[in-house]
């Protein structure tokens, strides 16, 4: 008897596009728009939801970059191989963070947003803003450099900051290195632990949309669509730049090293819609680490890049910084000369590292950047408290799209990025169908990179 094995040859069938994550999150943000605009009160109250769901992502950060990072340092097996990816990121993280603030400066000299407000700066209430200025000034970089150092091992993740659960991670990776088989057994039991804390994250993924409804309804409930048309100008300009910065500039990187940057961000629409929604861009760190990785991003690649990127490659925020203070000068009828532009340039350099990707963390990097540079006033951040909370939205995807970005260069510059893989997912395909990426050094224990768990 012949046995059809016709069954075994059907093409993979998609899901349709309404049980996708992104068309959920999609409906919820457009679902809490109108709520916040006609019922603005009980869209003030859905803050809690958008809170929570920060929350909920925020617990489970700290175990996925410590897992991400052990595991993927342990699996490189040698100690050039980290320095020579620590070198390249932050090459490629200085370099267009850079270009982001001269991006910023010159939009703002050609367009002047802010010219023509007159506004006096006698006029401007400082206490508005003094909450902003008190964190600004325990911003020193002094102060950044030792807040890195958690106060013990355990506190980092107690306290949930990401560079010093970064700095854990990488000195207890390059430790296993440095144990060689010693710590093979230690390495296998993370690397399983590993795949149950992404399996966790797919869980807490569910409740994205309900995050996104809430976050959204408070926004435009609390602050109105109206509040953005006084300063149209300065929101359109920012929103303009970011843009072009991310297709032209962006666009042109991806190009180079063989990918779309279209094809990119469709990828990774669920995760950028949520940023949207929640104004944060930390909301989506946990999946766009799992996503890259689907994509053909090495593990050690992706644990070294992305959570590193999240303070050290803002691109919208640079952008968003030098555009602020050259408005907040021009509306104060400030003139900044060369000097006092190449002053704040590079003051901007320094404030912006370290800069979470959490709601404020550009506003309260800007006041410490103004706070150094006399020539314009701190209380000028007033002008643009209004308007700030939806210039966040653009800041965080930016900055989410720009580590995106430098996730793939820098896989493909160490040679550790499997590019029939990523074009096949970025063509469409789904991450699951494609085959596993296998890592171009091997893992010393446990589960090789991709290698699925028997579930």
């Amino acid at each position: 008897m012949q046995i059809d094995t016709s069954a075994a040859h059907v093409p993979h069938q998609p899901k349709p596009f309404y049980r996708h994550l992104y068309f959920h999150v999609l409906v919820a943000i457009v679902a809490g728009a109108l709520l916040g605009h006609f019922w603005p009160h009980i869209g003030e109250s859905m803050k809690p939801l958008g809170d929570g769901f920060i929350k909920l992502v925020k617990m489970i950060i700290s175990p996925v970059i410590f897992l991400t990072i052990v595991t993927g340092l342990a699996g490189m097996g040698s100690l050039k191989g980290v320095g020579s990816v620590a070198g390249k990121a932050f090459a490629y993280f200085f370099f267009f963070s850079t270009l982001a603030l001269i991006v910023g400066l010159i939009v703002a000299n050609v367009i002047q947003p802010g010219s023509g407000m007159n506004i006096d700066p006698a006029s401007l209430d400082a206490n508005s803003v003094a909450g902003y200025a008190s964190k600004a000034h325990d911003s020193s970089l002094v102060g950044f450099v030792l807040d890195v150092i958690p106060t013990t091992f355990t506190s980092a993740f107690v306290d949930g900051n990401i560079l010093q659960v970064l700095f854990i991670s990488i000195i207890f990776g390059v430790a296993l290195i440095l144990v060689g088989e010693k710590g093979k057994p230690v390495v296998a039991i993370l690397e399983a632990a590993s795949h149950a804390v992404f399996r966790v994250v797919d869980i807490l993924m569910k409740a994205a949309p309900i995050g996104a409804f809430g976050a959204f309804a408070f926004t435009i409930g609390k602050y109105g669509i109206a509040s953005i048309i006084n300063l149209a100008a300065l929101v359109g300009t920012f929103y303009l730049t970011s843009a072009l910065f991310v297709i032209v500039i962006l666009g042109t990187v991806c190009m180079m090293n063989g990918f779309s940057i279209f094809r990119l961000m469709a990828y990774l629409k669920a995760e950028l819609l949520l940023v949207l929604g929640t104004s944060s861009s930390e909301s989506a760190l946990p999946s766009l680490m799992e996503k890259m990785e689907k994509a053909g991003c090495a593990r050690p690649v992706v644990g070294l890049v992305v959570p590193t990127g999240y303070s050290f490659n803002l691109d919208g925020t640079n952008i968003y910084m030098t555009l602020a203070a050259l408005f907040i000068a021009q509306a104060t009828n400030i003139d900044l000369s060369l000097s006092d532009q190449i002053l704040l340039l590079l003051v901007a350099m320094l404030s912006s590292k370290g800069a979470a990707g959490v709601t404020g963390a550009g506003f309260i990097t800007l006041a410490a950047t103004l706070s150094v540079v006399p020539t314009v006033p701190v209380a000028g951040i007033a002008i643009i408290l209004g308007v700030d909370r939806f210039m966040s939205e653009c800041r965080s995807l930016t900055n989410f799209i720009g580590n995106a970005v430098a996730t793939v260069v820098v896989s493909r510059w160490e040679g550790k990025l499997d590019t029939e893989r990523l074009h096949a997912v970025l063509g469409g395909q789904e991450p699951g169908d494609a085959e596993p990426f296998e890592d171009l050094t091997p893992a010393p224990a446990g589960l090789r990179l991709g290698e699925k768990s028997a579930d």
